[in-house]
């Protein structure tokens, strides 16, 4: 299985101490963008404003994009990155199990976006190198192996939303 590219573009909105998507790039797992024209064009923008969910149809894009940046932001930071050409897509149903969002439906950070995208994508071995780094990443995937599992053997978005329906 391929690796993925992955991509963080960095509002800096986060209190650095628990910043997810700093600690990634301090093991150089990601790179770390602060201008949205440094974004590779033609990605994958895990966007949770996003029509299409993500699936594995998407696993030919080679490079993913996650936003970090406050929850209560996103309405106003996503729109800034439609200029760009890039996959918006959507995570569907899963839970975070960071202790800032823990239990809560769709309010993943940085690095637990990525192991959704990159475990529903088919590298499940990457995801699991990623959480590795946080002391709290194994539970992302106990906490959602399941979904996960079901999502990652969809064929296309409108698969993904009828598993998530079956999960909400």
């Amino acid at each position: 299985m391929k690796d993925f590219r992955l991509h963080i573009y960095h509002a800096r909105q986060c209190d650095p101490k628990k910043c997810t998507g700093k600690r990634l790039k301090k093991f150089d797992l990601v790179r770390l963008h602060e201008k949205i024209h440094s974004l590779p064009k033609g990605s994958i923008l895990l966007d949770p404003l996003a029509e299409k969910a993500l699936s594995p149809a998407d696993s030919e894009i080679s490079n993913i994009i996650v936003l970090d940046c406050s929850w209560n932001t996103v309405e106003e930071n996503f729109p800034k990155l439609l200029r760009r050409k890039l996959q918006h897509r959507a995570l569907p149903f899963l839970l975070a199990s960071n202790p800032v969002n823990f239990g809560k439906p769709f309010k993943l950070n940085s690095v637990e976006a990525f192991a959704a995208a990159l475990y529903i994508l088919g590298n499940k071995e990457q995801a699991e190198n990623i959480l590795s780094k946080f002391r709290w990443g194994h539970t992302f995937l106990e906490l959602n192996r399941q979904p996960l599992e079901d999502y990652s053997k969809a064929n296309n978005s409108e698969d993904i939303i009828q598993i998530q329906n079956e999960y909400i």
